[in-house]
């Protein structure tokens, strides 16, 4: 009885004691666990958060230096003369757009002339590989005779090939092909070119 008793005292013994162990063991581990996971991620020494680059949105503008053609006279004859207008452009029209509004403006000093009625408005203006469409509204083919009209003419021309000598222009008058042009009937075959100007059209 009494072997029987000791016995059961070594087997809770050795029971309680592996237990201990146990708990001891998985206490480490959960422990250690812990400890990994809160490892801290290394420091950044010179304190400066690195950023993706952004790509920029604002576009270079483009420089580009159309001409507005004024008329000046040379003993009988009249000429073309240009004008240098330097514009800051973004979009594709605007050089164009921006010499056409000088234009219609008319000359403000010296001795060049214009045969564009004033109050000549530009509604639109576009280009399209080698063309040019420009939109102008009635006042444009309002008075004047035949060389006035030739004169208008050729300034329109002129200044819308100004960044494409070879351009061929085409003139509308409220979104209409300008065929005809003044009382005296200007006929115009369009498209224009400088070269067909001064074939057709010489002033």
């Amino acid at each position: 009885m009494k072997d029987q008793q000791g016995s059961n005292r070594i087997s809770s013994g050795v029971i309680a004691a592996v237990s201990a162990a146990v708990v001891a063991v998985g206490g480490g581990v959960a422990w250690f666990t812990s400890q990994s996971s809160n490892t801290p991620t290394p420091s950044n020494p010179s304190g400066r958060i690195a950023q993706p680059a952004q790509p920029s949105t604002r576009q270079p503008a483009n420089e580009q230096t159309p001409n507005v053609y004024w008329l000046r006279s040379n003993d009988k004859n009249i000429a073309l003369v240009p004008q240098p207008v330097k514009v800051a452009s973004i979009r594709p029209n605007q050089p164009l757009e921006s010499a056409f509004q000088s234009l219609l403006a008319g000359p403000t000093e010296g001795t060049d002339s214009t045969t564009i009625p004033k109050g000549t408005k530009l509604l639109g203006l576009k280009t399209e590989n080698d063309e040019v469409h420009v939109n102008l509204s009635e006042d444009f083919t309002s008075g004047g005779g035949s060389t006035s009209m030739m004169g208008r003419v050729g300034q329109v021309v002129y200044t819308a090939t100004s960044l494409n000598p070879k351009a061929k222009v085409y003139i509308d008058v409220n979104g209409k092909p300008l065929d005809v042009l003044g009382g005296e009937g200007v006929e115009l075959q369009q498209p224009l070119t400088r070269e067909s100007f001064q074939k057709n059209y010489p002033l």
